[in-house]
């Protein structure tokens, strides 16, 4: 059957038209790709829906394997596992998941596991699965070592590894290859569907959504699976990128340990993006080396002031609270509407500016690599980097 005639697809397509929103072309062929099992590597600009790109791929998967009930039953077990780097960002993409889950009147349930998680959490989501779980590395590998695991993965049907960049190469993102190695090993996670499973085919017409027959898979023999076509039944590993060289090579380290090629979606969208650099007046009274940016503060404040929000991006927390302070000195009148975010602040507070940068309240939030990759608030119109990141990707990231 034609991928865009199938009643998943229609679904999303429909959600999409009451926003106003048009799916890019990416988009659709990392749908596609996704409804058949296969794996990939998603790599597209920051804000041109990467994160959709998967998840709603996701959804049409499930609603074209269950039609009929997609929205009165809920699996309540684990579907789809959504490895992020950085709270903030899995909250924030947890918060988009439950905002489509709910418009679509889905019974599904996102759960966030990571070091801000609390107890009475983690043994609720033991108890009771979320359909989709978003997890930092460390928390995943701390879940692997429990007791029983296997049965929490059972039903895992996709593994969606996010800002793929920033975790290759380093310690965690070998993490997160162990962890996949693990999971495409477990008993279970990669058997062939058996002969009697039913798959549904939608037929022509305008009322395709209400006349579902069910199909027989295909040819089977007794007592023995039957043969697919594709590989739904198998565990799909996807990972998501936006600034990526080697695309290739990022792609056979992520799926290497599921032993498929898998595919390269590639967003060819070109992103307006206006670089301007701050210079002291006259470079010869400062040193090169030390604390040059803070001399510079007076000349920042105007551009926070003409901005909706800023991001101020420091490269070490105790640089990050010293710019807090000297904003303040500067520029008193900004106090109310500046903010400090980094890893050491008390989870409350971490909490209050992410959701006060949502609700667009703050001017301006400084912040290290604790706010990085892309996190979605919407608001933020300038982003200032003091001093060399740690490479030109993340750079351009931010």
């Amino acid at each position: 059957m034609n991928f865009k005639e199938t009643i998943g697809y229609n679904v999303i397509r429909k959600w999409l038209a009451e926003k106003e929103f048009e799916p890019f072309d990416y988009q659709l062929e990392a749908w596609e790709l996704i409804s058949r099992g296969e794996c990939g590597l998603v790599n597209a600009p920051t804000g041109y829906g990467k994160t959709f790109s998967v998840f709603l791929g996701v959804l049409i998967q499930y609603i074209n394997e269950h039609p009929t009930d997609y929205l009165s039953k809920a699996p309540q077990c684990l579907q789809l596992l959504w490895v992020s780097p950085l709270r903030a960002l899995g909250k924030d993409i947890g918060r988009a998941m439950e905002e489509v889950i709910r418009d679509l009147g889905m019974p599904w349930t996102v759960g966030i596991r990571n070091g801000d998680t609390t107890t009475a959490e983690r043994q609720r989501q033991k108890r009771q699965s979320p359909e989709i779980l978003i997890i930092t590395p460390e928390s995943l590998h701390l879940l692997l070592a429990q007791k029983g695991y296997p049965t929490l993965f059972r039903s895992l049907r996709i593994i969606a590894v996010d800002e793929w960049h920033e975790l290759i190469g380093s310690k965690r993102g070998v993490l997160v290859e162990l962890a996949i190695s693990r999971l495409v090993n477990l008993k279970g996670l990669n058997t062939p569907i058996p002969d009697d499973a039913v798959q549904h085919a939608v037929p022509d017409g305008p009322d395709r959504a209400n006349n579902l027959a069910p199909v027989k898979s295909g040819a089977s023999q007794k007592g023995k699976p039957a043969k697919t076509k594709n590989n739904s039944n198998h565990l799909s590993v996807f990972g998501i990128s936006a600034t990526i060289g080697n695309l290739g090579e990022a792609r056979d380290v992520l799926l290497a340990p599921t032993g498929r090629t898998g595919n390269i979606i590639t967003a060819r969208l070109p992103k307006k993006t206006e670089i301007i650099s701050i210079f002291p007046d006259e470079i010869e009274k400062y040193p090169w080396s030390g604390h040059l940016g803070l001399k510079l503060v007076h000349k920042i404040i105007p551009i926070i002031e003409a901005s909706t929000t800023t991001l101020l991006f420091i490269n070490t927390r105790g640089m990050s609270e010293r710019w807090y302070q000297a904003i303040l000195d500067v520029a008193p009148q900004l106090a109310g509407a500046i903010a400090l975010h980094h890893g050491s602040i008390e989870q409350d507070l971490r909490i209050w500016v992410e959701e006060a940068l949502h609700a667009g309240t703050l001017k301006c939030v400084v912040c290290t690599a604790s706010l990085d990759l892309g996190v979605d608030f919407r608001p933020v119109e300038t982003v200032i980097q003091v001093g060399s990141p740690k490479g030109v990707a993340r750079f351009m990231q931010r």
